[in-house]
């Protein structure tokens, strides 16, 4: 300060002193004549906020120094000033360079020696600040408010543990009304299992969001989250606790729980679930000493029905297996869909291997019921695969492979049965898998060869068509028949690619032969019933004979009687296509199924095979004599070519001719050729017409 250092006792120094003082105060400070209004002092703070100095706002009236329209806003104050000898507050705003201004301003009167007001000291405090700090916690005070009333989660306040406020969503979840919960315990209204934990939060301050559980007016355990913070509510430092309801999200993770461990089709447990069952159960079974049985159900032929029948009656079928497995157990054995058409079963608790045995007998029968889909019976039956712990395994790994194992052994025998496991079966699904890989290198690496044996005419021994076999040329064992390999690649779903293979080999080398004039037709092809079975069949073999140039009467396909028997309407179609390419249809093995002559009159068959079981007893069995006659004459009253396979005597083939037989094959002919081989034998038996009917 620039102000001169006062001297005691001089009035001087004394004015000094008070204008130091009163020019370092926060606040802004006037002394006005009360008779004409006329400044006599002002601070700096007071001279400044007016646009004036202290030394040129000395003389001048309030209503100079404010303005006049400031002067009458506050004549009022001025006035009350003056009647009642009494100090008066106020506030006012003021526009000021800076912006707008907020003021309080205190009028306090200066009293003469008789009473009389004489002057008036103005002090004006700026609280621009503490008004905007003000509304601001208003403004946020009821922001809360509004937030409060508009969330949809709960929203309680409380101090020291007693609850303060409450909004309308959390008096709904607890079914209180306000003045219900105001001063009481936060802690009555939570689970009792739980009061420790909240307990600990709430005497910690911690600031932190956990799960946990409230207690409703009924009485009810409503599972929550509380979100809890410290903030100030009302003018006081309190907790606010944000409930949220948990109820929507535990039944959502339930059902997604109920979903990644059920199968949705069924409803019964899956794969993932299963194991942990198993798993678990094995532990008890170890402590205890127990046996358990682990069953693996396929559903024999479930894919025709959907090809056929579409996926809606497969899912039905699905659904009806799945309630009759679960309806023939007791409540403590574990039933899962493991996928597609393959179900486990889970026996607890066994004593006998022949309770299992009962089981297994009582599942197969009741999965074969028929049901009713698109207006018909429909019926499938299933294999059963069994495996017990502890003699088949000792893991849940073990146990289903082994059961696994045994099913597909069960249906190679030819389904519709039960099968338990022996360590015979694992070496021999080893053997199987080993092969299953072997075969389809093979395929990729060209190792199969057809081999044609020769078919003649039964009357003067004129070639008149050959049947395709196919070889493996393996490249550990050498050349393996049919027998050696065609099983496991009927179990393991290859006989489509191998039997797609031997058509298109045997269509090439039908039109090479036609090409060079050896007029060897047509070339027998053995069909697989999955080949059969498959969708689109007629179309694919129309495709095969269109990529390779072949006329379809250089064909024929050779069919074994059961395959016709397993759905008349789509195996005549399928036939009738076949008809429509040129394509001659044989029944291969005849007389070793059930069909029977009314059957076989609605199909457009042209050759019946006479099968070797039957030739080889010939001429001496009676048994087989009289059934050769019989097919041999059904053939000719349907107008159906005979054919005997497994020729290998002069007597059979002499038999065979006076009796009618067309044609015949087998080893008395020739054995299966190469097919250069065959190519010579064909042309050596032309040029040598002596060899005819040798």
């Amino acid at each position: 300060m620039n102000a001169p250092e006062p001297v005691p006792g001089d009035a001087s120094a004394s004015n000094a002193l008070l204008r130091l003082i009163s020019d370092n105060v926060p606040a802004a400070i006037a002394y006005y004549d009360a008779s004409t209004w006329q400044c006599l002092f002002a601070n700096n703070r007071y001279a400044q906020t007016f646009g004036w100095t202290t030394e040129n706002i000395v003389g001048h009236t309030f209503a100079d120094v404010i303005g006049e329209a400031a002067a009458r806003q506050i004549d009022p104050q001025v006035q009350q000033v003056l009647k009642q000898r009494a100090s008066v507050t106020y506030e006012r705003q003021l526009d000021a360079a800076d912006g707008m201004h907020r003021l309080e301003v205190n009028l306090l009167p200066h009293l003469g020696e008789q009473g009389e007001v004489i002057g008036c000291f103005v002090l004006i405090s700026d609280i621009t600040k503490f008004r905007r700090t003000e509304a601001a916690l208003r403004e946020s005070e009821e922001r809360l408010a509004k937030f409060m009333q508009a969330s949809c989660e709960g929203i309680v306040f409380h101090k020291d543990g007693f609850i303060t406020d409450a909004n309308p969503p959390a008096l709904s979840l607890v079914g209180y009304e306000l003045h219900e919960l105001l001063g009481r315990k936060t802690l009555e209204f939570i689970a009792p299992d739980h009061v420790a934990k909240v307990a600990s939060v709430i005497a910690s301050g911690q600031e932190t969001a956990y799960e946990s559980v409230l207690i409703n007016k009924h009485g009810q355990r409503l599972p929550v989250e509380f979100i809890v913070r410290t903030m100030m509510h009302h003018g006081e430092r309190v907790r606010m606790t944000i409930i949220r309801d948990l109820r929507d999200r535990h039944a959502a993770q339930a059902r997604i729980h109920h979903l990644a461990h059920h199968d949705t089709l069924t409803g019964l447990p899956n794969r993932s679930a299963f194991m942990e069952y198993l798993e678990h159960l094995l532990v008890a079974a170890r402590d205890g000493g127990s046996q358990l049985a682990v069953l693996f159900i396929d559903l024999d032929h479930f894919k025709r029905v959907n090809d056929s029948l579409g996926h809606l009656v497969g899912d039905t079928l699905l659904r009806t297996a799945a309630s009759r497995i679960t309806g023939n157990l007791r409540t403590t054995d574990v039933v899962s869909r493991f996928g597609g058409d393959e179900f486990m079963v889970l026996l607890t608790h066994v004593a006998h291997r022949n309770d299992v045995t009962e089981v297994a007998q009582k599942l197969l029968l009741a999965i074969e019921a028929p049901l009713h889909a698109e207006g018909r019976p429909l019926s499938v039956t299933a294999s059963v695969g069994i495996a017990m712990f502890p003699n088949d395994g000792l893991t849940a790994e073990e146990l289903i492979k082994h059961a696994d194992t045994a099913m597909y052994l069960a249906k190679a025998r030819g389904r519709a049965q039960f099968r338990f496991f022996d360590p015979a079966m694992a070496s021999s699904a080893y053997a199987a898998m080993v092969m299953e890989g072997e075969l389809g290198q093979g395929l990729e690496r060209g190792e199969f060869e057809l081999y044609f044996q020769p078919q003649v005419s039964a009357r003067d021994g004129s070639v008149v068509g050959a049947e395709a076999l196919i070889r493996w040329h393996h490249p550990a064992r050498g050349l393996l028949l049919p027998g050696e390999f065609i099983p496991v690649a009927e179990q393991q779903r290859l006989m489509l690619a191998i039997g797609q293979w031997v058509l298109r080999e045997a269509a090439r080398c039908a039109a090479r032969w036609h090409a060079m004039g050896l007029n060897v037709a047509p070339i027998a092809v053995n069909l697989s019933s999955m080949q059969f079975q498959a969708p689109f069949f007629a179309e694919t073999v129309a495709q095969v004979l269109r990529e390779e140039g072949v006329d379809g009467r250089l064909i024929e396909l050779e069919l074994t009687e059961r395959m016709l028997m397993d759905d008349l309407p789509e195996v005549s179609g399928k036939l009738k296509q076949l008809s429509a390419l040129g394509i001659r249809v044989s029944v291969d093995d005849f007389g070793t199924g059930y069909s029977s002559l009314g059957h076989l009159k609605e199909l457009p068959i042209d050759k019946m095979k006479i099968d070797a079981s039957f030739v080889k007893d010939l001429p001496g069995d009676r048994g087989s004599t009289a059934i050769t006659r019989a097919i041999i004459q059904m053939a000719s009253s349907l107008g159906i070519t005979a054919i005997a396979e497994g020729v290998e005597t002069e007597s059979q083939r002499s038999f065979l001719a006076l009796n009618g037989c067309d044609e015949l094959q087998g080893d008395l002919i020739s054995k299966p050729l190469s097919v250069k081989d065959f190519e010579v034998w064909v042309r050596d038996r032309r040029a040598a017409p002596h060899l005819l009917n040798a």
